[in-house]
């Protein structure tokens, strides 16, 4: 039976990861992130889905241990 945790740990982990390394290199480009009122929302959301992900792979390899 196909787990959907797996896939959808790998999407959030892979998309975390893209947004997160996005942010780190944008992270001094004050117009782009002028309309989140100067926050970087792409290294925020990137970490959040990246640590989302991370959590929905372990709670796979928990349930098959």
């Amino acid at each position: 039976m196909l787990d959907i945790k797996i896939p959808i740990g790998l999407m959030f982990s892979i998309f975390g990861a893209i947004l997160l390394i996005y942010g780190f290199i944008t992270r001094n480009d004050t117009v782009l992130y002028q309309k989140s009122l100067s926050h970087n929302m792409n290294l925020w959301m990137g970490a959040l889905a990246l640590v989302f992900g991370i959590v929905m792979l372990l709670l796979v390899k928990k349930r098959k241990a």
